[in-house]
C-alpha cells in the first residue's frame, strides 16, 4: 500500500477532530460529532475517487477510440500523404473522410501538419481553412503527439452544439516511421458517461448506505454507552443517598437533611422533629423465619412509613431494623404525637412474609428541634433515648425525650459491658430448680437457670441480663455456657436425675450447630443423653420449621429428651405436637396461677393433659406455689410439678441430694447472636 493511501484514515480522523474542536464540541457529543465528520469526509473521499476513476476511464476510452480511428484513417483514406502535405482531398478522399466522421462516436476531427498548422476540418472538407480557423495546434499537444503519446482532453458541452460529455484526442498519424501529421479527434462520450454515472450512483448509494449503517450502529452503540453510563452514574448517586434494601434515605443523607432543616429553621423556617423507630419483634422474625423474611419485613415497614408521613417528610433507614423520620411543619408536640401514634398503629399490623403471617410491633421515640436540642447530632441522640424509653415501657408505643433517660442509658451500657466481662471470666452461676413427680416427693431432676451475682448490685434479675444478652449479641455464648456447665454438674448427680436446659432460637440458626454443641457437651461431661432434657419455646418453631424439625429429630435420635416450654401461650401449639418429637410439654405458670379462680382454666389444663397423654407425652406444670394448686394439678393428671412450693432455685451446694457438692464454672469465649433463653 502506498504511504499516501495508508495515511488517509489518520488524516481523515485528524481533520474530523479538528473540525469538531473548531465547532466547540463538548466531551459528551465530541465523539459523535467526530465520527459524523469522519463519515462525511469518507463519503467525500469516495466520491472524489469515483470521479477520478470515471475521468480516467473516459480518457482511456477516448484514447482507444481515437487510436482506432486514426489507424482506420491511415488504412482507408486514399492520398492521405498528399492531404497532410497541404493538398485538398480528392472527392474520393472526401467521401471516406465523411464516412469516418460518423465512425466510433467521432463527431468532429481536424488534421494538422507535422509543424502544427491546421490543414483540414471535418465541417469543411473541400475547403482550405480560413484565417480564423487556421490556428496551429497547442504546442504541448504537438510535442506529445510528435513523441508518440496521445494527448487527451475532457470537455463538456451544452448537449446541442457540442455533446454533453466529449473528449479531444491528439493522435499522431504515421506512415512507416514518418510522421505525416496530427489528428485532432473529438469523441462523443455522453452515452458512456451516463453509464458510468449510473454505475457511480449505484456505488455511491451503496457506500452511503454502508456508511449510514456503520454510523447508525456506531451511533446506537455510543448512545447506549452514554445511557448506560448515565444510568450507572444515577445509580451511584442514588446508592450514595439511599438504602439499597428499602429505597429510603440512608444515615448520611438523613443527617444532611437534618442539617438543611436546621439551617432553614434558623432562617425563620418551620419547626421540625426527629422520630426514631425500632421494630419490637424483628429479631424473632429473623431467628425463626430467616433473613429473607426479615428483609421482606423491612421493605414492608418502609412502605408503611411512607404511607403514614406527608410528602414533605423524609423516611430513612439507619441500619438493621432502625428507621427515622424527619417531620416538617411542626407547630407543637401534638403534631409529633399524632404522627407517632399513626406510625405505631401502621407498624403493629401483621406482616405477610412468604405466605407466613408475622405479628408486628414497633416503638417510636421523638425529639423536637429547639425544644429538646438545637444541634442535629444531639437531636438524634435524644430521639434515640426516647426510643429506648418507649421500648423499656414494653414497646408498641411512643415516648418523647426525657432528660433522665441519659443516665439510664449509661447504666445500661455499663451493665452490658459488665455482663460481657462476667461471662468471659466465668463469673456467672447456675442455679437449679427441682422437678418433682405428681406426688410432690419423688425428685425427677432439675431445671438449670442462669444467675448473675453482680459485685455491687447483688443478683441481677434474669429478665434484665438475659434481655441484655439478646440485644448485645451474647445470647448464643450464654446458652452454650449454660449447656456445658449444666451437663458437667448433672454428671455428678446420682442416676437417674436429669437436667433440663433452655435453648435459644439463635442456637438453631446454623444448620447442625446445636447437635454438635449438645454432642460435645455430653462427651466432655460424660452425662448419658437420656439424662439431658432440652426445652424450646414455640417461637423457635414458627419459622424454618424443616430445619428445626431436623435438628430436634437428630437430638431425639441421640437419646436427648425434648420438651416444649410455655405450652398453651402460642397460636399453633397443637399443630406442633404431632410434627415434632416431644417427650414433654410444660404448662405455662399463668394457667397454674389462675385455675383456682377461673374454672375454665381447669378445663383447659385437663384437656391439655388428656391430649398429651393420648400422644404419649408427659405433662409438667410450672408455678406451683400452694398445696391447693398441687392437689388440683395432680387431680387433672399432671406427671410432673415445679414451683416455689416444692423448691426454689438453688446453687449446686444447696441441692438436697448432694448438699456439699460443688462444680467448677466452665468459661467460654464470647461469640454468637442473641435469642431468648
Amino acid at each position: 500500500m502506498l504511504p499516501g493511501i495508508r495515511s488517509i484514515p489518520q488524516r481523515l480522523f485528524a481533520a474530523a477532530r479538528s473540525a469538531c474542536e473548531s465547532l466547540g464540541a463538548n466531551k459528551t457529543h465530541g465523539p459523535l460529532l467526530t465520527w459524523a465528520a469522519l463519515g462525511a469526509l469518507a463519503l467525500v473521499l469516495v466520491l472524489a475517487v469515483m470521479k477520478r476513476t470515471a475521468e480516467a476511464q473516459l480518457r482511456g476510452d477516448a484514447q482507444s477510440a481515437a487510436l482506432s480511428w486514426a489507424t482506420f484513417l491511415t488504412r482507408t483514406v486514399p492520398d492521405l500523404d498528399l492531404i497532410f502535405a497541404g493538398d485538398l482531398p480528392s472527392p474520393q478522399a472526401q467521401n471516406h473522410l465523411l464516412a469516418l466522421r460518423e465512425a466510433q462516436e467521432v463527431f468532429r476531427f481536424r488534421l494538422f501538419a507535422p509543424d502544427g498548422h491546421l490543414l483540414l476540418e471535418s465541417e469543411s472538407l473541400g475547403k482550405a481553412p480560413s484565417g480564423e480557423q487556421a490556428g496551429a495546434i497547442d504546442a504541448h499537444a504537438l510535442r506529445a503527439a510528435q513523441a508518440g503519446v496521445p494527448g487527451i482532453e475532457l470537455g463538456h458541452g451544452d448537449g446541442r452544439r457540442l455533446p454533453r460529455v466529449y473528449s479531444r484526442a491528439y493522435v499522431p498519424v504515421r506512415q512507416g516511421r514518418e510522421l505525416l501529421g496530427v489528428v485532432d479527434v473529438e469523441v462523443d462520450q455522453t452515452a458512456r458517461a451516463e453509464r458510468i454515472e449510473a454505475a457511480s450512483f449505484a456505488i455511491a448509494t451503496a457506500v452511503v448506505l454502508v456508511l449510514l449503517a456503520l454510523f447508525s450502529v456506531g451511533g446506537w452503540q455510543w448512545l447506549r454507552n452514554i445511557r448506560n453510563k448515565r444510568q450507572a452514574e444515577d445509580r451511584m448517586r442514588y446508592l450514595a443517598h439511599h438504602d439499597v434494601l428499602t429505597s429510603t434515605l440512608n444515615r448520611a443523607s438523613f443527617q444532611e437533611a437534618l442539617q438543611q432543616a436546621a439551617r432553614r429553621r434558623a432562617e425563620g423556617g418551620t419547626g421540625f422533629a426527629v422520630l426514631c423507630i425500632n421494630l419490637d419483634s424483628f429479631k424473632e422474625v429473623n431467628d425463626t423465619l430467616g433473613h429473607a423474611a426479615g428483609d421482606d419485613m423491612l421493605r414492608q415497614v418502609a412502605v408503611r412509613l411512607h404511607d403514614t408521613v406527608r410528602n414533605a417528610d423524609l423516611v430513612a433507614r439507619l441500619g438493621g431494623d432502625e428507621f427515622a423520620v424527619l417531620q416538617t411543619g411542626v407547630q407543637d408536640s401534638g403534631d409529633v404525637a399524632t404522627l407517632a401514634q399513626r406510625m405505631v398503629q401502621a407498624l403493629s399490623a401483621s406482616y405477610d412474609l412468604a405466605g407466613q403471617s408475622a405479628a408486628g410491633s414497633a416503638s417510636v421515640g421523638a425529639a423536637i428541634h429547639g425544644m429538646d436540642a438545637v444541634d442535629t447530632h444531639e437531636l438524634m441522640h435524644r430521639a434515640d433515648l426516647a426510643l429506648f424509653r418507649a421500648k423499656s415501657n414494653g414497646g408498641s408505643g411512643y415516648s418523647f425525650y426525657d432528660a433522665g433517660l441519659d443516665e439510664q442509658l449509661q447504666q445500661r451500657r455499663l451493665l452490658t459491658r459488665e455482663l460481657r466481662e462476667a461471662l468471659t471470666r466465668g463469673a456467672l452461676l447456675l442455679y437449679y430448680q427441682p422437678l418433682y413427680g405428681a406426688d410432690g416427693t419423688t425428685l425427677c431432676g432439675y431445671e438449670a437457670l442462669a444467675r448473675w451475682p453482680h459485685p455491687t448490685r447483688g443478683f441481677v434479675p434474669p429478665s434484665e441480663f438475659i434481655a441484655l444478652a439478646e440485644t448485645s449479641g451474647m445470647i448464643e455464648e450464654l446458652g452454650r455456657w449454660v449447656l456445658r456447665q449444666a451437663c458437667a454438674e448433672a454428671a455428678t448427680w446420682p442416676a437417674p436425675l436429669s437436667v433440663a436446659v433452655n435453648l435459644s432460637a439463635a442456637q438453631f440458626r446454623q444448620d447442625g450447630a446445636i447437635l454438635r454443641e449438645v454432642t460435645q457437651a455430653l462427651a466432655d461431661s460424660g452425662l448419658p443423653p437420656q439424662r439431658l432434657e432440652v426445652e424450646i419455646t414455640e417461637s423457635l418453631l414458627m419459622g424454618n420449621t424443616d430445619q428445626a424439625l431436623g435438628a430436634l429429630q437428630a437430638l431425639h435420635a441421640l437419646g436427648v429428651r425434648i420438651a416444649m416450654d410455655d405450652f398453651g401461650t402460642g397460636y399453633s401449639s397443637l399443630a406442633y405436637l404431632w410434627r415434632f418429637p416431644f417427650d414433654k410439654v410444660k404448662i405455662d405458670r399463668a394457667f397454674t396461677q389462675n385455675m383456682l379462680s377461673d374454672a375454665k382454666v381447669g378445663f383447659i389444663i385437663k384437656s391439655i393433659v388428656s391430649l398429651a397423654h393420648s400422644l404419649d407425652i408427659r405433662v409438667n406444670a410450672e408455678g406451683v406455689e400452694t398445696a391447693a394448686q398441687m392437689a388440683l394439678l395432680r387431680e387433672h393428671g399432671c406427671d410432673e410439678l415445679q414451683g416455689f412450693l416444692l423448691g426454689r432455685p438453688a446453687p449446686p451446694a444447696g441441692l438436697a441430694h448432694m448438699p456439699r457438692a460443688t462444680v467448677a464454672v466452665v468459661p467460654v469465649a464470647p461469640v454468637g447472636v442473641p435469642a431468648p433463653l
